[in-house]
């Protein structure tokens, strides 16, 4: 850990935390142990008994205790900011929160790129910061190493600097130092900026659930030209976690049984921005890619970074979740999943399954576009088959156990997933046979 000024000032207690195993449940046969706060605590990260004065935080209990009219809810982050050279003013941006002293979370080549940018612009700033290296995986072991790292620094807030394991740790980490965060892509491959949860894995990658925190990113900072010189597949996987962002919130906004990640009903304005998102990526997404591959930013990259990144991030926390996401959390239990595909990868394909189960045309139409930006659209472009039955037994068995799944019109169950599963891969690989994979096998260097 690199320290730029040091101070010395009274340190912070770090906050406790609990593990939720879920988003929240939308079936009421669902039985949990503590029915008030419509999540099961998995785990509790032991801290000081001085930091338990802390309250843990249960979104579902704040906006929709039991026996209450379910609220429509929506959140969103302090501030968006986003364009070509952003990154280089954080320092002027974060003088607003009239802060001191700041650390900075980035992976080791992070550290030397994109947080030596910031760190030169807090400088400009007079703005005390220290930096810190992200190890890689959004894991309580990292988060707790994190903050012992950095409880006596007296931090004002933590910016995290990164893809999306790294934001979605930040915003762990800063919770559990009780200050702000600041997140500042370099990706736009998922939307986890500006949402108020985190992902958490374990140390191998296997998702294990999600932490809610009762504030939104202070400010988030997305560079266009750092994601333009990015890899052209982490822009469109972005596409593939985002464009689920409308068919789930619509799901959401139909059922009167399904709830929000915050466990409240959707606002039509989130799911307004889930349809906006899902019609700027049909027009657009293509585009935006060749605009990547190129490593040039322009007026077309500029929509699809706010869509994979704005629009979605609040789509999904104040629209809503189904079985797209359900799917895709379910595939990082399968290693040859988890280890060689990206996270909008896996929704891409979780996606391809819930419109098969909705029926109608989407699905053709949705899987036409990923195949032209080059994500996966059938079990064999995630190294799959049917004939993969324990692979496939363990995505079913995953899946049915997530809430989120559960808000879908329709009771969701084996042979329903299995069936939804099954005609999804046929029409991949219908879809393929039309248009071709050329994208997806340039992505994937094969």
């Amino acid at each position: 850990m690199a320290t730029i000024h040091n101070a010395t000032r009274t340190p912070k207690v770090p906050r406790t935390a609990f593990f939720i195993r879920s988003f929240i449940t939308a079936s009421p046969s669902f039985t949990l142990p503590n029915p008030a706060s419509r999540c099961y605590i998995l785990h509790r990260i032991n801290r000081p008994k001085a930091a338990m004065s802390k309250a843990p935080y249960f979104p579902h209990s704040v906006f929709s205790p039991e026996g209450e009219p379910v609220p429509r809810v929506m959140i969103a982050p302090g501030r968006y900011i986003q364009g070509p050279g952003v990154i280089d003013h954080v320092g002027r941006y974060v003088s607003i929160l009239n802060i001191a002293r700041v650390g900075v979370l980035a992976s080791r080549r992070g550290q030397q790129a994109e947080g030596a940018r910031i760190m030169d612009s807090l400088r400009g700033r007079n703005i005390d910061a220290t930096a810190t290296t992200f190890g890689g995986e959004c894991s309580l072991e990292e988060i707790d190493a994190q903050v012992e790292r950095l409880k006596e620094e007296n931090l004002d807030c933590l910016i995290a600097a990164g893809g999306g394991k790294c934001v979605d740790a930040g915003k762990c980490i800063a919770y559990r130092l009780d200050i702000p965060v600041i997140i500042v892509p370099t990706l736009a491959s998922n939307d986890a900026p500006c949402s108020a949860l985190s992902v958490v894995y374990t140390k191998e990658g296997v998702s294990r659930g999600t932490e809610f925190f009762p504030d939104s990113p202070a400010l988030v900072v997305v560079d266009t030209a750092v994601v333009a010189d990015a890899d052209e597949r982490y822009l469109v996987s972005g596409m593939g976690d985002a464009m689920a962002t409308w068919y789930e919130a619509r799901v959401c906004l139909a059922n009167p049984a399904a709830r929000t990640p915050l466990g409240a009903r959707p606002t039509l304005a989130s799911c307004a921005m889930g349809e906006i998102c899902a019609h700027t990526l049909y027009e657009h997404g293509l585009e935006a890619a060749r605009s990547v591959a190129s490593g040039s930013t322009n007026e077309v990259l500029e929509k699809v970074v706010e869509a994979n990144t704005l629009l979605s991030g609040i789509g999904f926390e104040s629209g809503g979740l189904a079985v797209a996401h359900a799917i895709a959390l379910a595939y990082t239990r399968i290693p040859v999943v988890h280890d060689n595909y990206l996270h909008g990868e896996m929704v891409a394909m979780g996606t391809m399954v819930q419109l098969a189960m909705e029926g109608g045309d989407e699905a053709t139409r949705a899987a036409r576009f990923f195949a032209s930006v080059g994500l996966p659209i059938h079990l064999a472009q995630l190294s799959l088959s049917r004939d993969n039955h324990g692979a496939i037994n363990t995505l079913i068995e995953a899946t049915l156990a997530s809430n989120i799944t559960h808000n879908m019109p329709m009771t969701v169950t084996d042979d329903v997933l299995r069936n939804a599963i099954n005609v999804a891969d046929e029409l991949g690989r219908q879809v393929t046979e039309d248009v071709g994979d050329l994208s997806y096998r340039r992505l994937q260097g094969l």
